[in-house]
């Protein structure tokens, strides 16, 4: 204990003084570099968002490009509030660059994450509130970040897919045309007018005012199946509209059968029962038991 005491006596007060006000003003210039930079960043970032979304840029592009004008802004405020401690830029970079080989040959998957959402965005195959399929998914896109794609399903369930999971497959985009066409088939019995049938479904299309009139419904035979005579009805109508014009059609077109007696068939089976003589077995005799002698 003396000899450190003695040490911390031989010490120059003014010489820790100095250092302490020399690196504390480095680490407090550091630290407002940092958090004003940080916040500039995000003020740069959101304002080129609200510069984008004023030209009327495609909200996919504007939610990218703002997500990644806020990473680079950020990592320069980084290496400049390291710089203020003293560190060298230079060698610092190159540190950098090393570490981020390193990190790359160990996130291969994110990096191919982000290249996917390059070239989602670049590509465009669906936007922001189109109703697509996707990796095994059906939803409204809701948001395309750089590593991930985020849609909301028709039950209301968020379901969250990485960028390259969505360029390994099929993408079906619902909505990217503006007419849709619905396919139905419905059967009618052998016995009934097929005639009368089919003039039912061209009515029930042509009073129905969301059914467009170009391209034209098509109405036709298709199959002579095992019990019924099918029909393929295949009206456009406007994508928005898809869903409400296929359940409204089923129900009108169903009731209009009815009415005019034009039964729709239901798999049946015939079963025929051959009776058989069947003669009844001869009754057996319990042995008589012997009396003992």
């Amino acid at each position: 204990m003396e000899k450190i005491t003695d040490w911390l006596e031989t010490l120059d007060t003014e010489m820790l003084m100095g250092y302490a006000i020399e690196y504390g003003t480095a680490i407090v210039s550091a630290l407002a570099i940092f958090i004003i930079g940080k916040w500039i960043a995000r003020k740069l970032s959101n304002l080129a968002r609200k510069m984008m979304e004023r030209a009327n840029m495609d909200p996919t592009i504007t939610g990218f490009l703002s997500n990644i004008i806020y990473y680079i802004l950020f990592t320069m405020v980084a290496i400049a509030a390291i710089g203020t401690l003293g560190v060298e830029t230079t060698s610092l970079a190159a540190v950098i660059a090393a570490a981020g080989l390193a990190i790359g040959l160990s996130l291969q998957g994110s990096l191919s994450n982000l290249a996917s959402g390059v070239m989602i965005v670049m590509f465009r195959p669906f936007k922001k509130g189109d109703f697509v399929n996707v990796a095994d998914a059906d939803g409204v896109i809701e948001e395309i970040s750089i590593f991930t794609t985020n849609m909301i399903t028709a039950d209301n369930r968020k379901v969250i897919i990485p960028n390259s999971k969505i360029l390994d497959g099929n993408i079906t985009n619902f909505t990217a045309n503006k007419n849709r066409r619905i396919d139905m088939v419905f059967g009618i019995g052998y016995g009934d007018d097929l005639q009368k049938a089919k003039k039912i479904f061209n009515e029930v299309l042509a009073a129905h005012k969301q059914v467009l009139a170009k391209p034209a419904p098509q109405v036709a035979v298709s199959e002579l199946a095992d019990s019924s005579v099918n029909f393929i009805v295949r009206p456009w109508v406007k994508t928005a509209d898809y869903w409400d014009v296929q359940f409204d059609l089923i129900e009108q077109i169903k009731l209009r059968l009815d009415k005019e007696g034009i039964s729709i068939p239901f798999p049946q089976r015939d079963i025929h029962h051959y009776g058989e003589n069947i003669t009844s077995a001869p009754k057996t005799t319990k042995p008589r038991s012997k009396k003992a002698a």
